[in-house]
């Protein structure tokens, strides 16, 4: 039988063996895979439910240069839209710290090139990206059962993995939070945005989640105002002409109609069409943007997070065969897309601050869609914003867009951006985002001159 003391030498020998290996496994990921600021602060999964073992994949990045104490640096959550679309696509295409780009030698074998993004969202703050719903992404759904169907269940989920991921760190128990995203996100956000208000009614203080407000960057939000608004932009772009327009507006009153009947499948089907009409009349490469040549790349992230080492760098599961948009998710919710949650703005709007934005390109979910719906708001300081100037809105002295605010209410439109804004003015969403979290620049109450 051996001794203690060389049972002992043996594990330190062991360990130690273990940490070098370690090492060298990082090392070898960053030069191949990842570069060491691509590697988040933390990620993993975060439980939704005690009595299942689904799970949202999440990525944390810390602040590269925060301008205030840790416990004080502001939290910004994003969550892609789709529904069903993985919140990578945000992470490496749009606002984290390195985004994706064409190999320089392309191949069949070789990873997309990755790039530092100079308009990353983590310059200040800390960046939280979270693959929602479950099923989308590196997320886990046990059963499908597990996949919600409408934006309560998705709320009572992301809720339960925010306060999870909160608990991960005393040092984020405080923190400033913000919920972001996009497109299809535009109802996640208000959803969990109201439930977190909510939630914390029930709880002291000191275990409240310190939500501060919700940023919707061309975000689907009240279907039934928005679908109507299709054509006319469309058509006062010079993009169709006005025969077209008639034909257009025919298939939008029907999806109004079968919203009023509560139809709620065929409504969105019949949205579906208004789109493939449009793209037919039009020709266009993505009506995500009607000045591209080429849809947005997101299948560079797909080449990206299918390599198995990348996967690990980030903490998924391996044997997740990861995909941009998932149509099972999609499909759960198929039935809530003409739902509208207009009636949650108006809620949050009162007990937090509200920032929407558009790239102005966007034939979807675009600037004239959004002000249709905001011009119907019911809440007390609606007329104060209707009525607040529309200020220029400059970064680095360059015209970057426009901004109205009004109140706790805040509209920004940007100037040479589609529908996926960071991605497209990476440095300008930058500054938006900085300065609406801050109060600052345009965001300002009172602007300084």
């Amino acid at each position: 039988m051996e001794s203690t003391t060389t049972v002992s030498s043996s594990f330190h020998h062991f360990t130690l063996l273990l940490f070098l290996c370690f090492l060298h496994y990082q090392t070898s990921l960053v030069q191949s895979a990842l570069p060491i600021e691509a590697l988040p602060t933390k990620s993993g999964y975060l439980p939704v439910d005690p009595t299942s073992n689904s799970a949202i994949f999440y990525t944390f990045y810390e602040a590269q240069n925060s301008t205030s104490p840790l416990p004080e640096t502001p939290l910004l959550i994003w969550l892609q839209g789709g529904p069903g679309c993985s919140s990578m696509i945000g992470n490496f295409l749009e606002l984290g710290p390195y985004r994706v780009v064409d190999p320089q030698k392309p191949n069949t074998h070789q990873l997309p090139d990755l790039q530092r993004n100079p308009g990353s969202w983590n310059r200040i703050f800390g960046l939280v990206f979270l693959d929602n719903p479950v099923g989308v992404g590196f997320s886990i759904a046990s059963k499908p059962d597990d996949i919600p169907r409408d934006q309560h269940s998705v709320a009572i989920h992301l809720f339960a993995a925010i306060k999870g991921f909160l608990e991960l760190d005393p040092v984020f128990k405080n923190r400033p939070l913000y919920i972001t995203g996009e497109s299809y996100a535009g109802k996640y956000v208000p959803a969990i945005g109201y439930h977190i208000l909510n939630k914390n009614k029930n709880f002291p203080v000191s275990e409240q989640v310190n939500l501060k407000g919700v940023a919707i960057g061309n975000g689907i939000t009240d279907p039934v105002t928005q679908v109507q608004t299709h054509a006319a932009n469309a058509y006062y772009s010079g993009l169709i002409n006005e025969r077209q327009k008639g034909q257009l507006e025919e298939v939008q009153r029907k999806a109004v109609r079968l919203i009023e009947m509560g139809k709620w499948t065929e409504a969105t089907e019949t949205r579906n069409e208004v789109f493939h009409m449009l793209s037919n009349f039009t020709g266009l490469a993505t009506l995500f943007d009607y000045t591209k040549k080429e849809p947005y790349k997101t299948y560079l992230v797909i080449n990206l997070l299918q390599s198995n080492d990348v996967k690990k760098g980030l903490g998924a599961n391996e044997s997740t065969v990861f995909d941009d948009c998932s149509d099972v998710v999609e499909a759960a919710l198929h039935g809530d897309v003409m739902k509208s949650v207009k009636y949650i703005v108006e809620l949050l709007v009162k007990e937090s601050k509200v920032l929407l934005y558009q790239g102005l390109y966007d034939l979807r979910d675009s600037a004239v869609s959004v002000e249709a719906w905001v011009k119907t708001m019911k809440w007390d300081g609606i007329e104060r914003f209707l009525m607040a100037e529309r200020k220029i809105w400059k970064v680095e002295g360059e015209l970057a867009g426009y901004v109205q605010k009004g109140g706790s209410l805040s509209h920004a439109v940007v100037l040479g951006a589609g529908h996926l804004v960071p991605a497209d003015q990476s440095v300008n969403s930058q500054a938006m985002i900085e300065n609406w979290v801050l109060e600052t620049g345009v965001f300002a109450d009172k602007q300084v001159t």
